[in-house]
């Protein structure tokens, strides 16, 4: 039996003014997949991830999360998404004991099981040592942890990443990619990148879009093997404008 389509695009397009962000974006995504999203600055990534989302809406095309559509019921998808930005928006005063309980009674958690999830993700994101320290103290790395343990709170089924590792040393990228891939044995991953280094340790399937368009959907070896080198596949899909 297939197993059932978690991420769906179909026909997404996002025009803002005369520019065409995204053109014509198609893909599926099973349950239990980790895909990476790859391609150049400006490519279309963190716009094609909004749409997906529902954190703006599409000029033409449907999105859906978990078979519902992000636009037509934008509440039921988003109990089923968790959503990374690249920048996630943090509250520098607050604690991250304080803004997780923040964000969990703004979803309407029930106190009992909001106090059980918030012990969770914050042993998974490795929060214990600075859950009492305002957020301003903490570093880059912290705060995105922060901002991944927001994304986790309510146990969603899909995770949309954009960049999780920006701006990270090697110590918290690794950090990162193993909680992508721990978290990846139980979710569906959608994870965004420019960094090839990032694609082959965590994600089975690469999409890659240029000037707005897939332009590869497949196997990240396949990708590597048919162009000597992940970098070399670079190069030539992002040789040409589309």
């Amino acid at each position: 039996m297939s197993k059932p389509v978690m991420i769906e695009a179909v026909g997404l397009c996002k025009q803002f003014g005369s520019f065409l962000a995204v053109r014509d974006v198609s893909f599926t995504i099973p349950k239990g997949q980790v895909v990476a999203f790859l391609g150049p600055n400006g490519a279309g990534k963190t716009t094609t991830m909004r749409l997906l989302t529902g954190f703006v809406a599409p000029t033409h095309g449907m999105a859906r999360i978990a078979g519902i559509d992000v636009q037509a019921d934008r509440i039921q998808a988003a109990e089923r998404l968790g959503y990374l930005p690249e920048n996630g928006p943090l509250y520098p005063d607050m604690t991250p004991m304080g803004l997780l309980k923040y964000f969990g009674e703004a979803r309407g958690m029930r106190k009992g099981h909001l106090s059980e999830r918030i012990e969770a993700v914050i042993g998974l994101c490795s929060l214990a040592t600075v859950a009492h320290k305002p957020v301003s103290k903490l570093s880059k790395g912290y705060r995105q942890r922060v901002s991944m343990a927001q994304a986790l709170l309510h146990d969603p089924e899909v995770l949309i990443m954009d960049e999780p590792t920006s701006g990270l040393d090697p110590n918290q990228i690794r950090g990162v990619r193993q909680l992508i891939r721990e978290l990846g044995k139980t979710k569906t991953i959608l994870v965004s990148t420019h960094i090839l280094q990032e694609v082959e340790p965590v994600a089975s399937r690469v999409l890659f879009i240029h000037d707005g368009r897939i332009v590869f959907d497949g196997d990240p070896n396949r990708l590597a093997t048919e162009n000597g080198t992940l970098e070399e596949a670079f190069y030539t899909l992002t040789a040409q404008p589309v």
